[in-house]
């Protein structure tokens, strides 16, 4: 009898395993994908050619919708930069764009880049304009690894301006406005001391400290 419960468990166990998949958001500071543009929305049909030319080669077609995508050999993890089953988004990085297409990155983990052909011009967005809406509305988390500079509240956008508190373990940090490579912030930190100031998200080399706290 104690057999039969445990196979029955094991059988309910299996499908959460096998569908189950995470979300996909950056947890860590990278120098991969500095070079990049913004973020495509990925349409449920991914069409990626060699070249912007519908006579071009197919270089790769991949669908997907909800947490299931196909080819099945194509994990989340290596074809987004943000991946939220429970809102059906799916970001790509975006590496080149003409008023018609653009040039993503389809495997993070080679670097391999392809064009889409756009549906709706509203799914590209700069990394200023991505920051100014998801910043605003998710608010900012600080990335694992992230220099000590990076924690610096400054009153300007300067790197030399004066430096009017210190990030320690934020609760929660708020969006006012992204001007450039800096964020003017509001910060809650674990002593409960709301603190403001502009930090940098992101290096002049494209390298993000910061990132949109999505869930």
């Amino acid at each position: 009898m104690k057999k039969f419960f445990l196979t029955i468990a094991i059988m309910l166990l299996i499908p959460l395993q096998v569908f189950c998949t995470e979300n996909v958001v950056p947890q860590y500071v990278s120098i991969e994908q500095t070079n990049t543009l913004g973020l495509y929305q990925a349409p449920s049909e991914i069409v990626l050619y060699k070249e912007p030319s519908e006579t071009a080669n197919i270089v790769h077609s991949i669908s997907w919708i909800g947490e299931k995508i196909f080819p099945e050999s194509v994990k989340a993890q290596d074809l987004f930069i943000v991946f939220i089953t429970s809102k059906n988004l799916g970001l790509l990085a975006v590496t080149d764009e003409t008023e018609d297409w653009v040039q993503v990155i389809y495997n993070n983990s080679t670097g391999a880049k392809g064009w889409i052909k756009k549906d709706d011009p509203y799914r590209f967005m700069s990394w200023i304009m991505f920051y100014n809406m998801y910043g605003k509305k998710y608010g900012l988390k600080l990335l694992k690894e992230a220099p000590a500079e990076a924690k610096d509240l400054h009153t300007s956008t300067e790197d030399k301006s004066q430096i009017v508190a210190t990030i320690n373990m934020p609760q929660k940090i708020n969006v006012t406005a992204i001007r450039g490579n800096w964020a003017l912030v509001s910060v809650f930190d674990i002593d409960r001391t709301p603190k403001t100031g502009y930090v940098r998200w992101r290096s002049d080399d494209g390298v993000k400290y910061y990132f949109p706290d999505m869930k």
